[in-house]
């Protein structure tokens, strides 16, 4: 059973990404704030869930969140700040557009920088630990897999309807094949070459 809250009695909000480690996309993250008692038995790391199971649980989500938000920085961005600066970027415009300020923040992961002046706390597996941060993972996998969606209609040789921008084998021969797309990160290391820096983490 995940944690309701990290910091009782203070409006506290979960924060997560998805999409870092892709070669092609934007980067997307939410920001979800439970009521203090909120209970949820289904929620859990998206990553554990099946995608009908996360497509169930964001309408659970959205309908029992006090509030809830989406950031999402695009791959232009990326190649000028890096991934790191991006995914926290797409954090705090998640915070941004919950319409709600919250007086204590809950990030999956070891990185984040200061939002305005409101403490943070990191948690490492802190989406299979915090309600919260389990749907923002949610949040943040559906509407960015939406997104691939989308992009794969455009593009549909470099398979983005299963890869979702991830680097396979099938995407990087693509790009081998057919060249870069518009959505490519041209920062990271989009053939896998050894010799080339790679700015994936």
């Amino acid at each position: 059973m995940l944690a309701s809250i990290l910091e009782h009695g203070k409006v506290e909000v979960g924060c997560d990404e998805a999409g870092r480690g892709c070669l092609a996309g934007s980067v997307f993250a939410a920001a979800v704030i439970f009521p203090e008692n909120y209970k949820n038995d289904r929620l859990n790391d998206s990553k554990k869930l099946t995608a009908k199971m996360r497509y169930a649980l964001r309408e659970e989500v959205q309908r029992d969140a006090v509030a809830w938000g989406v950031g999402i920085v695009t791959p232009e961005e990326i190649d000028k700040i890096n991934i790191l600066n991006a995914s926290i970027l797409a954090m705090h415009r998640a915070i941004d557009a919950l319409g709600v300020v919250p007086e204590h923040i809950i990030v999956d992961g070891n990185r984040f920088k200061p939002y305005k002046d409101i403490p943070y706390t990191t948690v490492i597996k802190g989406d299979a630990k915090y309600l919260s941060i389990a749907g923002a993972s949610i949040l943040a996998k559906t509407y960015r897999d939406d997104y691939m969606l989308k992009l794969h209609e455009e593009f549909p040789v470099y398979e983005w309807d299963k890869n979702k921008g991830y680097p396979t084998k099938a995407h990087r021969a693509a790009i081998r094949e057919h060249g870069v797309s518009p959505y490519h990160r041209m920062s990271f290391n989009l053939l896998g070459d050894p010799e080339q820096l790679s700015f994936d983490f």
